[in-house]
């Protein structure tokens, strides 16, 4: 069973059923369409000039942050924040990059963070004329499309006995049919699902013992003839019935040792890839085991992509970052193809025969997605970024592919990019 298919067939129920104007190569929530890095989109630059893309803009007053944007129709979606009173959501026009509209959610969660890293984290779900989106002191909202109005609001902390880790909440909302899920962590509701039109409990996950909320996003996976929600917790990988919220499974393999499991997971059909920080990453297979629904581990070791950036799956391979560079590697079995340092660690998306890497030292390359060898297509590193004065602080932000754009965001920094091919530009 193609996920990726599964996914894009959902897209479009969506679409049909809330009247979204959003189209085919829009990016409307996290990763993508289909929450797995992969664009649809054709015909963009096989290779860039030395220099990079053109720039078509660049607006430097977007708000602090790592929030990686969504992008539907004409509009630009984010979460940024100004000092730590105040975190909002923001629409940009497309076509420039000027504020349309902007509605303050709350404050910034956990401000005194060791390491401190306080900021807006998470990306907005587009459905029709509604936005979703988690402020980092669990604070969730339902706006207005149009104008950014308040439709309805819960926190995560005090509505749900919400506990994130060190580092606030991260999690962009997934959303499918009437249904919004959320991970609030802590006993009370470990994973929450919402009806998306009102905020009203659907169903609740408490966790045994009492798994606090990681930094990764919730994606829907049609596994072993069921369709469940799959979320990496602090404490490993469950995955849950998506009507009913009843744990199916839990996989203890992909936890940090450093507290942050962060990159969201991947699947694809019945397998399903996870990973975490200083630990390592792996692949299992959802199967049924008479009435029950259980997973066996394919393979998981310490040298496989774990970086805070993700990974994704063109064809039958996996492409993603370690702490020092690019692999890619047989999603099945694990066994690497290829390996090298690249930009070192990076965000990842696919589109069109290529891979987009924002590197964390703020570098951004093009590769080709071929299991045959590192190919370099081209190299930049946008200017007028943010200064920053924390160097352990990096380019955290997903690149984002839409409508023939690449999309940055840098802290304060937004960019836009032309990757369109000359032909595609006519």
């Amino acid at each position: 069973m193609n996920l990726s298919r599964i996914g894009r067939t959902l897209a479009l129920a969506s679409t049909l059923t809330f009247g979204s104007v959003s189209r085919a190569n829009d990016w409307p929530q996290w990763r993508g369409p289909s929450r797995d890095g992969v664009s649809s989109e054709k015909q963009l630059l096989g290779e860039w000039p030395k220099d990079g893309p053109r720039m078509r803009w660049h607006i430097s007053d977007a708000g602090a942050g790592y929030a990686t944007p969504s992008v539907v129709g004409d509009s630009i979606y984010l979460l940024g924040n100004e000092g730590i009173e105040n975190e909002f959501v923001s629409a940009l026009d497309f076509k420039d990059g000027h504020r349309v509209w902007r509605t303050r959610i709350g404050k910034v969660g956990n401000p005194n963070q060791r390491p401190s890293f306080p900021g807006a984290r998470s990306t907005p779900t587009v459905v029709g004329d509604r936005v979703y989106a988690l402020g980092s002191d669990g604070d969730l909202v339902c706006l207005d499309r149009k104008d950014g109005k308040m439709i309805w609001a819960k926190s995560l902390r005090a509505d749900f006995a919400g506990k994130p880790g060190d580092w606030a909440y991260s999690e962009s909302p997934l959303v499918f049919g009437d249904t919004l899920v959320i991970t609030p962590g802590g006993p009370e509701s470990t994973i929450l699902a919402l009806n998306r039109s009102t905020g009203a409990v659907l169903w609740k996950f408490a966790s045994e013992d009492a798994d606090l909320a990681g930094y990764a996003s919730a994606i829907l996976v049609q596994g072993a003839g069921t369709e469940q929600v799959v979320q990496l917790l602090q404490k490993g990988m469950v995955g849950l019935n998506s009507k009913t919220g009843a744990l199916l499974w839990r996989h203890t393999k992909p936890v940090s040792r450093y507290g942050a499991n962060i990159p969201s997971p991947l699947a694809s059909g019945d397998l399903i890839y996870a990973s975490a920080a200083g630990t390592g990453g792996g692949t299992v297979r959802v199967k049924q085991n008479g009435a029950q629904v259980e997973i066996e581990s394919l393979y998981f070791e310490a040298k496989f992509p774990t970086a805070i950036g993700g990974a994704v799956k063109v064809g039958d391979f996996l492409y993603g970052t370690t702490a020092q560079s690019l692999m890619c590697s047989e999603f099945t079995t694990g066994k690497v193809r290829w390996e090298e340092r690249g930009i070192g660690a990076a965000s990842i998306l696919a589109a069109d025969g290529r891979l987009y890497l924002r590197g964390e030292n703020g570098e951004v390359a093009l590769v080709e997605s071929t299991p045959d060898g590192y190919r370099e297509k081209g190299r930049f590193k946008p200017e007028g970024g943010p200064a920053r004065s924390n160097p352990m602080e990096k380019s955290w932000a997903y690149p984002v592919v839409a409508q023939g754009s690449l999309i940055l965001r840098d802290h304060g920094s937004v960019w836009s990019y032309d990757v369109r091919s000359v032909a595609a530009s006519r």
